[in-house]
């Protein structure tokens, strides 16, 4: 039951992210939107930044054929979904059939996603064949704020720009590449669309139906995502952070996987990246005048390093190493953090003399 209790109140605060974002200025950089005949749109670098658009409706022009439902020999048990979405006790996959090389591309798409990356390889395969193709054009809405929602979108190719209006007009947030997936919020919570997402260019574009998406990634998306926000919320440079700020980037961590002997940072590097560690075991090691290489440092599960990064681009002060057979962290870049929640000092500031004090 608390499981249950927390699922909910999770996706519940991601929710209210949309209503708190009003708060934040986003970068204004960018594409004009004159030619896209008032429409704002949403985007999402981040698989997180695709919930806030999901208070959008699909257009009616990307309607293309329905895909073909068709009784598997599996059935999958579904989970309650909540308030929002009524309980179905039996899932019956959707098969839309494509070539093992379309998969393989969707597959290799899917793995840069922070919602689809922790999906195991059934669950994985049952994503991939659910999903249906759609190919926009330039100027053209995928989705608009305010309208309802049954897909969620992956990015294939091409580039969507995000745009939201608070009352005063559509204002420019940001911009969907390949990779990037958007629309799962209006899929969770029956929810109007946050946003408006416009192509760009001409976008080609892979949509996962809401009975798949909320079976298959909702509960592993999920979990991932209140770890990181868990482990964020450990780091003594960022603990002073929001719950709504401290969501966004763990959406837009990044796991990375490495191997015994595997250097992660080098001393004297520009340092951009700052990394938590999953799995695994490293050691830091720093060049010393009078005894060489030495070593200073391990990290373990839950440590973190690199730190600094989001703060300047210092040199790195020490090399950390992978002396386990394998190691697993996340990532996160200076640019990444600032374009998801502004301006690096106004975040940091909160906290940065005391963190700076114990150094």
């Amino acid at each position: 039951m608390r499981n249950k209790i927390e699922t909910k109140r999770l996706w519940r605060k991601h929710y209210e992210l949309e209503v708190l974002e009003g708060t934040y200025s986003p970068e204004t950089e960018g594409t004009p939107f004159s030619h896209y005949e008032g429409y704002c749109a949403h985007s999402s670098e981040e698989e997180g930044s695709s919930e806030e658009e999901d208070h959008v409706r699909s257009l009616s022009k990307l309607e293309t054929d329905r895909p073909v439902l068709m009784k598997s020999k599996v059935s999958i048990s579904a989970e309650a979904f909540g308030r929002f979405n009524p309980q179905i006790t039996i899932f019956h996959p959707v098969i839309i059939h494509k070539s093992s090389e379309v998969k393989q591309k969707i597959r290799s798409r899917l793995s840069q996603s922070f919602m689809f990356n922790t999906l195991d390889e059934g669950s994985l395969g049952v994503v991939i064949d659910a999903m249906d193709e759609k190919h926009v054009q330039a100027g053209q809405r995928v989705i608009a704020q305010g309208d309802q929602g049954n897909e969620l979108y992956v990015v294939e190719d091409g580039i969507l720009d995000c745009f939201k209006d608070f009352g005063e007009g559509p204002q420019y947030l940001k911009s969907y590449q390949p990779g990037d997936a958007f629309g799962e919020l209006a899929l969770l919570y029956n929810a109007p669309r946050a946003a408006t997402i416009v192509a760009k260019h001409d976008c080609h574009l892979w949509s996962l139906d809401r009975h798949t998406f909320n079976h298959i990634v909702k509960n592993a998306s999920t979990r991932k995502r209140e770890h990181y926000e868990d482990f964020l919320s450990s780091v003594t440079l960022l603990k002073n952070m929001e719950s709504y700020e401290r969501a966004r980037l763990a959406e837009a961590l990044k796991e990375e996987l490495y191997h015994s002997g595997d250097y992660i940072i080098r001393e004297g590097e520009s340092g951009q990246v700052f990394y938590m560690v999953l799995e695994g075991e490293l050691v830091a090691t720093k060049n010393t005048p009078t005894h060489g290489l030495q070593e200073v440092k391990r990290y373990g599960g839950g440590d973190y390093f690199g730190e600094i990064a989001l703060l300047k681009n210092a040199p790195r002060a020490a090399n950390v190493v992978v002396v386990s057979e394998m190691a697993r962290v996340v990532a996160l870049d200076r640019n990444c953090f600032k374009r998801l929640l502004g301006p690096l000092d106004e975040i940091l500031k909160r906290n940065m003399d005391a963190y700076l004090g114990m150094m």
